[in-house]
């Protein structure tokens, strides 16, 4: 493994030493993994909020990125006052939406920063990045085959979704058990009962609209779906 990212740093003409790739490369990894052993108790405590696509890829990046500007910037005044001010003039002077847009931007300040101190800083957090986002995004499609979410929905961070929203007559225990249920309101003294599904997979919700409309078809009040 130690030989492949060596090779990876050489095909951009920056040659390290093994000792300072255990020296840089085994801090960072267990950052992200440090992260995300946080991201995972604070899951096991039933805190739905970091189940989140922004909030996971946070607590896996953050880490990562504070270790690598913390490595360039030590016992660098200027660069720690740039950085200080670049930060600022993201924050205060750009809308920022969430809190995953102002870690984004953290990580182009920092591989911006580090270019101009090290190309091999600037390379590896990029690299390590990336890994993230794609290891992800593969984890995300396998859980998806398996028609199961490895993230929580939230409308908050802008995503586009399928949605379906069913309307019966009676109470069904199957369906709010869901792994796609966004939200189920009761009514029992009109009998009216919503079903609100949400997917970014619209083979999901065309499933389960199927499913519905076959084993509910004289409870449907109405049934609407919406497709991105």
């Amino acid at each position: 493994m130690t030989d492949i990212i060596l090779d990876f740093f050489k095909i951009f003409g920056i040659n390290i030493s093994s000792e300072t790739l255990v020296i840089f490369v085994v801090p960072s990894i267990l950052a992200i993994f440090l992260g995300f052993l946080l991201r995972i108790s604070l899951s096991l405590c039933k805190q739905n909020w970091v189940g989140t696509y922004h909030n996971t890829m946070s607590f896996l990046m953050l880490p990562l990125i504070a270790f690598v500007i913390t490595k360039v910037i030590a016992g660098n005044i200027p660069l720690a006052l740039g950085m200080v001010g670049a930060l600022s003039i993201v924050r205060f002077r750009h809308p920022v939406r969430n809190a995953f847009e102002l870690v984004m931007y953290f990580a182009l300040i920092t591989i911006g920063i580090s270019a101009s101190v090290h190309l091999k800083f600037s390379i590896f957090l990029t690299f390590l990045l990336i890994i993230i986002i794609i290891t992800s995004w593969i984890l995300d499609k396998v859980f998806k085959m398996y028609n199961k979410n490895l993230y929580s929905f939230s409308f908050s961070e802008g995503q586009l979704q399928n949605s379906l929203e069913v309307v019966l007559n009676e109470k069904k225990d199957d369906l709010s058990q869901s792994k796609i249920l966004l939200q189920e309101m009761h009514d029992e003294e009109n009998k009216v009962y919503i079903y609100k599904f949400c997917s970014s997979d619209r083979e999901q919700i065309t499933s389960q609209s199927k499913y519905i409309s076959e084993k509910y078809k004289t409870n449907i009040k109405n049934i609407t779906t919406d497709y991105i």
